[in-house]
């Protein structure tokens, strides 16, 4: 399968109760983290050092290293690939208990079509670094054979360059919560306006009535209001008493507004749903 080609790979995970894949794509967007580039990478691979650890980055928050077994990781099923780790640095600084949940790319330069191999784990899985787990990785994260091979354009001029991406996932403490009534408590008012064309203010406020936990008002323009002002008679439920609540609380009521017929003893009725908010209470 070519490696310009989405190609996800089943490995036996270290948990025993599930497995994990391996998912290798490729971007133009170099990894935002940390680049590492070897230089003569044949003459690390034959002096038979074992793995070489890179210099401490800063990512997310957090110190880090890549971890390269530049012949592979023998003790973890890395023959003929190379194994490349991300491990946590500095983790005496941390306190006790400590728990880190990371997503993480790791990277293969191609100098031959300026883009990146990204290798991840499939799915968009998180992984946990601990007390207990300082290292996640990639035992096979490219094959030698692929490499080394001078038709590709990972290893030029004995030069490789990989690179890591760190994204901590973090819990701000943020939350919402909603809460629906099957029956929700109902009340009503009737409120008469007295001698209505002679009223000069802008609007009236009729007195509080209780519905549940809040209070609410009817608001009337008698001329109107915005751009109905002279046009039409406007009548607004109104949430009051809004200090009460969290500024950010929202309340969903269904009502129905009614204006008396007098003549025929009946009621123009209009109905409505509305957000009511501490920003927006009409």
């Amino acid at each position: 399968m070519p490696l310009s080609d989405l190609e996800t790979i089943r490995k036996p995970s270290s948990s025993a109760h599930n497995e994990v894949g391996i998912s290798r794509t490729v971007r133009d967007l170099p990894p935002a983290d940390y680049l590492f580039k070897i230089q003569s990478y044949s003459l690390l691979m034959d002096t038979g050092l074992e793995k070489y650890e890179s210099n401490v980055f800063h990512a997310a928050g957090y110190k880090w290293k890549l971890i390269l077994y530049p012949s592979g990781n023998k003790k973890s099923n890395g023959n003929g690939h190379v194994s490349l780790y991300l491990t946590i640095a500095d983790t005496e600084k941390l306190p006790h208990g400590w728990e880190i949940n990371v997503n993480f790319k790791l990277f293969v330069f191609d100098e031959k079509n300026n883009n990146y191999l990204t290798i991840q784990d499939a799915d968009g899985a998180v992984r946990k670094f601990n007390e207990m787990k300082t290292e996640w990785g990639f035992e096979q994260l490219i094959s030698l054979e692929i490499l080394l091979d001078k038709c590709n354009g990972y290893l030029v001029e004995d030069s490789c360059v990989f690179g890591a991406e760190v994204v901590v996932i973090g819990h701000s403490g943020k939350w919402e919560s909603l809460s629906m009534v099957k029956d929700p408590p109902q009340a009503s008012l009737k409120w008469k306006l007295e001698n209505f064309s002679k009223l000069v203010n802008n609007y009236y406020l009729s007195k509080s009535f209780h519905v549940g936990e809040r209070d609410w008002k009817l608001r009337v323009y008698p001329k109107g209001n915005a751009d109905e002002r002279g046009k039409n008679l406007c009548i607004f439920l109104e949430l009051t008493n809004c200090e009460r609540f969290p500024s950010n609380r929202t309340v969903y009521a269904r009502f129905k507004i009614g204006l008396l017929d007098q003549l025929h003893d009946k009621y123009y009725e209009k109905t409505a749903n509305h957000w009511f908010c501490t920003s927006s209470d009409e």
